[in-house]
């Protein structure tokens, strides 16, 4: 094996490792969550993946002819990668939500392959390995080959390859790669046992493309579907990697189906009776449930949308109707870094309802971003914060202490049942300058089934308690979760 072709070889196997790697977060979301622990569940199984390999790797050259074990490991690696997706959406229902089920999602759709191709570097070391002398030179440029592959796998499918391509294409053209090189590596030996894996990548393939899967389309960020109501024609269910994340009512855009979305609506009407037109800026746009109902009951009112993923935007737009919406400005791109582009003082409610997956994303969650929010709002304006938690809801309760820490008033919606002992589900935090009308809050959500599910300023720091505040350098969202 010259040196160049050895080359190549090590920065292929490489770059699949990060590609694998970075597309197993995406993959297993819809079955576990986009959290910080399914994150860390694939950068986990990646390192031990790679560790095993180049263990396995390194001994096994020893004691068969490396070309041989490099060529193997391309051709199981390949195969991997083919079989990557299928194993996810297989495995994926059985094993439901929560980071134990992170863990072994991940482990067993990527373990093998990661393994497997982190074998080929020390196995096409062994094999450029002629003498002692120079040997230091030898592995040093392959393993710095083996990691430029990887840096540029990673940086290649983040920002390119994902949004120019669907997820099975690159998993389909890694694999084929990686293939391609196995056939080339191979010893004489081992070309018909590589010719015999031709069938086996063929039925992978196919269940790579027929095994079904939750998404309607693959963004940027998400797996993302729309869903009807059997009983109900007109309405929408936008579903995010395993979540309901927005109901949108094609004929009758008042209509708010979603408990969440109805306080929203209470905390608006209440702070600007008379359903003047309003300036809004809303933080994620989701299925653009709440810019239409503005623009159906606040004629006149303008929404400013700030969502980071261009494919849930088409995907509203061609499905949900958003582009009939009156009045809409979207903005694509990270909700805090729009944010600042915001002037100040412009904004009579800033709506928050962005998700990672359950939580608030950690950099839309502390006191720093709500200063910002309070920069952006007029001295009358509201801040209506979605916030999922269950028992015993301290992110809530560090959500709650954080905006306290920022606005001089604040409100938690939440029925009384959600706040027992083992409840949970979404509530709503508002937040102002101005004192907010908490007993027209009361009746309103009285009228609506909610008696009791508004707490004023006290009761909302009494239900915060000694929660910590959240900042830039603190910020735990998806442990604080009950």
């Amino acid at each position: 094996m010259n040196a160049l072709f050895a080359r190549i070889v090590v920065i292929v196997s490489g770059a699949a490792i990060l590609v694998v790697e970075t597309l197993a977060t995406r993959l297993v979301a819809p079955y576990v969550g986009l959290t910080l622990e399914s994150t860390t569940a694939v950068i986990g199984v990646a390192l031990a993946g790679i560790a095993a390999g180049a263990s396995f790797g390194g001994r096994w050259s020893d004691v068969l002819p490396p070309l041989r074990v490099a060529s193997g490991a391309l051709v199981v690696g390949g195969l991997g990668v083919l079989a990557v997706r299928p194993l996810v959406r297989v495995l994926g229902p059985a094993l439901g939500p929560g980071p134990f089920a992170a863990v072994l999602l991940v482990a067993a759709s990527t373990l093998v392959s990661v393994t497997a191709l982190a074998m080929v570097t020390p196995a096409v070391i062994r094999a450029r390995l002629e003498r002692l002398e120079g040997s230091g030179t030898v592995v040093g440029q392959l393993s710095s080959a083996s990691t430029v592959g990887s840096i540029a796998g990673v940086f290649l499918t983040g920002f390119v390859l994902v949004a120019l391509l669907p997820v099975d294409v690159i998993l389909l053209v890694t694999a084929a790669s990686c293939l391609l090189l196995a056939a080339f590596t191979a010893t004489a030996r081992t070309r018909q046992v590589v010719s015999t894996v031709a069938v086996t990548a063929v039925l992978l393939t196919l269940a790579l493309v027929a095994v079904p899967g939750r998404c309607d389309v693959d963004t940027v960020y998400y797996c993302a579907s729309v869903q009807s109501d059997p009983e109900r024609p007109n309405v929408r269910y936008l579903v995010l990697d395993d979540l309901r994340h927005s109901a949108v009512d094609l004929t009758d855009p008042a209509s708010l189906e979603f408990a969440y979305t109805r306080r929203f609506a209470d905390a608006i009407d209440v702070a600007f009776p008379g359903a003047p037109p309003l300036e809004t800026v809303h933080l994620g746009g989701g299925g653009f449930t709440m810019p239409r109902w503005l623009a159906a009951t606040h004629p006149g009112s303008t929404s400013t949308v700030l969502e980071v993923d261009r494919g849930v935007v088409e995907l509203a737009r061609r499905e949900l109707g958003a582009d009939d919406v009156a009045g809409l400005d979207v903005r694509v791109g990270d909700a805090r870094t729009l944010l600042a582009e915001i002037p100040t003082a412009t904004a009579d409610v800033v709506v928050g309802d962005a998700f990672g997956a359950r939580s608030v994303p950690w950099h839309l969650a502390t006191a720093e971003f709500a200063s910002d929010v309070h920069r952006v709002l007029s001295h009358d304006g509201i801040f209506v914060l979605n916030v999922i938690d269950r028992d015993p809801w301290r992110l809530l309760a560090a959500e709650a202490a954080t905006l306290a820490d920022r606005f001089p008033h604040v409100a938690l919606m939440a029925r009384p049942d959600q706040l027992a002992p083992g409840g949970g589900g979404n509530a709503v935090i508002v937040a102002s300058d101005l004192p907010i009308d908490v007993a027209a809050l009361a009746k309103r959500a009285a009228a609506r089934g909610e008696p009791d599910s508004v707490r004023g300023d006290d009761g909302t720091l009494a239900f915060a308690g000694d929660a910590r505040v959240l900042t830039d350098d603190w910020a735990p969202v998806d442990q604080l979760m009950g």
